[in-house]
């Protein structure tokens, strides 16, 4: 049994956050500095970008999650701290001085940041807003450490769920940020998960790692992998659930709990796309195998062309078949089906890699709404899978065209 409640990352038992305004980023109305802080120590895990450009604050994150320990999250927003000579200094820096004010080891603070890439990060502000910071932490406050992380983002990306584990009612609850420079092996993408839930270490890191298979890692906005992306969970085991120490039956209601949560953060962070007015889902089924299915829906979610023709509510289905058939995966292109659905209802376009007689006026109406279905069917297997991106507007061009002014 799972439900879905409020409160966010502070849903789970022992969990506390807060977010202010210190002066990285020059709107004063704009909070830019997060904490999320557990009364008890966690076992943790994380992923991170594929990007052989790295953030400073993943370098260090990465080592202070060695021992699979940690009981903070501290990120600014504003200034991404990434290819700076001295990024991995101010990223030491933030953990010391979270570790000075609120009375944790320096070593179990997961450190990030969000912003501008190249340009220098001043720790003075950072320094000045850590006492509010940690004064500000509350159990309610969840929703500010969530507007606190955003930089293009629109609207705030938070969620918790309740689960049982061996009849123990437990909680999982996330935040994110991301709109741009989405495109992950790992997207401007961070995520951060907490849960009351008791669980190892390895096999922490073992479901984070192979839930993003077919969540994050099926995102893409723009095309473009990001320098910060990170994806941390903390577990304090406060729910008092007999520990998870090997993959048995609580394994893996812990694993769909954590799915139900990122897959809720996934849709969200597609659907506020830079500029974007359209949340976009490619169901591929019938492939060979699931991961011929994953290339499949994402280059589709991928395409530029796709993406604009989206836009302009155009059923433009050739260029779902054009975008299949440069993905590098095996598809026998004149078996495939291709429709496009939303709650205005369903127009097949495309039979046997053919067209079909369609409504262009029905057509019209379906993609005029906010959520849209790309639907392939390969008739070759019983692969499948998910992607989701957004469409492409004007607006995203005038977004990045001048994103640092």
């Amino acid at each position: 049994m799972m439900k879905e409640v409020s409160g966010g990352v502070c849903a789970p038992k022992g969990f506390r956050a807060a977010g202010v305004h210190c002066g990285v980023r020059k709107n004063k109305e704009k909070r830019d500095l997060a904490l999320i802080l557990s009364d008890v120590p966690c076992t943790a895990a994380a992923v991170y970008t594929q990007n052989k450009v790295k953030g400073a604050p993943l370098l260090v994150t990465r080592n202070n999650l060695s021992d699979g320990v940690a009981q903070a999250v501290i990120c600014n927003s504003g200034n991404a701290n990434t290819c700076n000579s001295d990024g991995v200094e101010i990223a030491q820096s933030m953990c010391a001085l979270l570790s000075e004010y609120a009375n944790i080891p320096a070593s179990s603070v997961i450190v990030a940041s969000t912003g501008v890439i190249g340009q220098p990060l001043p720790i003075e502000p950072i320094k000045a807003g850590m006492a509010p910071l940690v004064a500000a932490l509350s159990y309610e406050g969840s929703g500010h450490a969530a507007e606190a992380i955003m930089t293009t983002d629109t609207a705030e990306k938070s969620i918790a769920v309740e689960f049982t584990l061996s009849g123990v009612n437990c909680t999982m609850g996330g935040i994110a940020k991301g709109s741009g420079m989405i495109h992950p092996n790992m997207a401007t993408m961070l995520v951060f998960l907490t849960t009351d839930a008791a669980i190892s270490a390895p096999l922490l890191q073992k479901a984070l790692s192979a839930d993003i298979l077919d969540t994050f890692n099926m995102v893409s906005v723009d095309g473009d992998t990001s320098t910060n992306d990170m994806v941390s969970i903390m577990a304090n085991g406060m729910a008092d659930n007999p520990a998870i120490t090997e993959e048995n039956a609580d394994c893996e209601a812990f694993a769909k709990a954590l799915n139900t949560v990122t897959r809720y953060l996934c849709r969200n962070i597609a659907k506020d796309g830079e500029g974007a007015t359209k949340l976009l889902t490619c169901i591929v089924t019938g492939a060979v195998d699931t991961a011929t299915a994953k290339v499949l829906a994402k280059s589709v979610i991928a395409s530029s062309l796709v993406k604009a023709a989206m836009f302009g509510s155009d059923a433009n289905w050739g260029r779902v078949l054009c975008a299949l058939g440069y993905s590098g995966a095996k598809v026998d292109v004149d078996a495939v089906d291709v429709s496009f659905a939303s709650k205005a209802g369903e127009v097949k376009v495309c039979v046997d890699g053919r067209g079909v007689a369609f409504s262009e006026e029905k057509a019209k109406t379906i993609l005029s709404e906010d959520e849209i279905e790309i639907r392939v069917s390969l008739h070759e297997g019983t692969g499948s899978a998910e992607a989701w991106g957004c469409d492409l507007t004007y607006d995203y061009v005038k977004i990045n065209g001048d994103y640092r002014t």
